[in-house]
């Protein structure tokens, strides 16, 4: 199975244009602290192999190749030729990380970007799952989400501009009401190449659960999480009165 969006695939180059690799050391830095800590109380050593589920462009992972020995999973072949030319010491995969199964274990499984994905309770449960699989005893899983309690409608604005191209993108997030357990995130691109102008558009439907199913998704598995929160990291792109507070589990496998 392919991603269907464009965002991921045709448009995977954009990556370049809007985000500075600065910004994805700074937030990857955080989780890696947070492994570390996590392991050293159940390994007792820092984790040295590294799982990433839904690596997209390998953003990341200019920081945790710094740490680790990674295997990077994802299901966007856009995205997966920009992350093997920006690392190509690194091994990447296109599969899904409900399904994926690589018969090895690893000493932590993070999962930063796109837990989102995830639509429904059972994928939620499905993709970790995955993880828990691929983890040795006591190692480390860290997932980045988005607990409906803390979750609102927001805008957001990015621009960037090199090797003549101007590139502009809007994106909406909205929870629907007429959609339980999810939002929306539509993204409106603005290309222009020379002076012409090229407009495309991304409609995507994500996960947005409750507290509660977390907790309960990974007591299932087996996990001992705590929670830390994630702020800042997409402030300058807010428009108007945004907020974007994310939440951090990170935890163990028992």
């Amino acid at each position: 199975m392919t991603s269907p969006w464009i965002a991921y695939n045709d448009l995977a180059w954009v990556d370049d244009w809007l985000a500075e690799p600065e910004d994805y050391e700074r937030e990857a830095a955080v989780y890696v602290e947070l492994m570390q800590r996590a392991a050293t109380s159940g390994l007792g050593r820092e984790p040295r192999t590294l799982l990433h589920l839904g690596c997209g462009a390998g953003g990341h992972d200019r920081e945790f190749k710094r740490h680790f020995a990674i295997t990077g999973v994802d299901l966007s072949p856009g995205m997966l030729d920009m992350a093997r030319a920006r690392h190509p010491e690194v091994e990447y995969l296109e599969d899904d990380m409900r399904f994926v199964r690589l018969n090895r274990r690893f000493d932590a499984v993070v999962i930063p970007d796109c837990i989102d994905y995830m639509t429904t309770p059972d994928e939620l449960r499905q993709a970790v799952r995955t993880a828990v699989e691929h983890l040795h005893p006591d190692g480390v899983l860290l997932v980045v989400g988005k607990p409906a309690e803390t979750f609102q409608d927001n805008n957001f604005a990015y621009t960037g501009e090199k090797d003549g191209v101007h590139v502009t993108l809007l994106e909406n997030n909205y929870v629907n009401p007429y959609r339980p357990d999810t939002y929306e995130a539509a993204l409106f691109y603005l290309i222009r190449r020379g002076g012409d102008l090229t407009i495309h558009t991304d409609h995507h439907v994500l996960g947005l659960f409750p507290q509660a199913t977390w907790d309960q998704i990974f007591q299932e598995a087996g996990l001992a999480m705590r929670q830390e929160v994630l702020d800042g990291v997409y402030d300058k792109y807010l428009l108007n009165d945004g907020a974007y507070p994310m939440t951090i589990f990170v935890g163990q496998k028992s």
